[in-house]
């Protein structure tokens, strides 16, 4: 017959374990350096938004050197009373750059970043375009900086 005090040490025990798990966890990652950091970011989506702001350009029948974008990200995590360090989906980057005519430009990117480094990138679809364009053969074909996937090296 199970008495409640046996009842209670037959749960005590697995959740003992799962808490020092949890609290193990925690504490490796308080220690650590976070992997995902506004330079980090930054440094990943600004080369990211050049190759794919050519190839939206490409698809439009503009031949765009990549040096010729000049792109820059300045990006921030949830404003001011929060670190610009971690996962989330409340990173905001502005990405600065010239555009085919030479005319410079400003996008504000939406940002939803994973914690294995990776994030999806969301554009201004006034200034980008929306999710399909009109390539250079009459045909909507979809368009790269609608929106977008990214990893990057969380050492780097």
């Amino acid at each position: 017959m199970t008495t409640p005090r046996t009842s209670l040490r037959k749960f005590a025990a697995p959740a003992a374990g799962v808490l020092a798990a949890a609290g193990l966890v925690v504490g490796l990652t308080a220690a650590g350096s976070p992997d995902v950091t506004r330079g980090r970011v930054e440094r990943s989506l600004t080369p990211a938004f050049t190759r794919l702001y050519v190839d939206q350009q490409q698809v439009l029948g503009h031949a765009v050197p990549a040096a010729s974008v000049a792109a820059r990200s300045a990006c921030d995590r949830g404003g001011p009373q929060v670190a610009d360090v971690g996962a989330g989906a409340d990173w905001i980057c502005l990405v600065d750059f010239t555009d085919q005519t030479g005319a410079h430009q400003q996008g504000k990117f939406e940002l939803q970043v994973h914690a294995n480094a990776c994030y999806t990138a969301a554009g201004p679809a006034k200034l980008l375009g929306g999710f399909t364009i009109t390539g250079t053969r009459g045909r909507e074909v979809t368009n790269p900086l609608s929106a977008f996937d990214v990893c990057f090296d969380p050492d780097a």
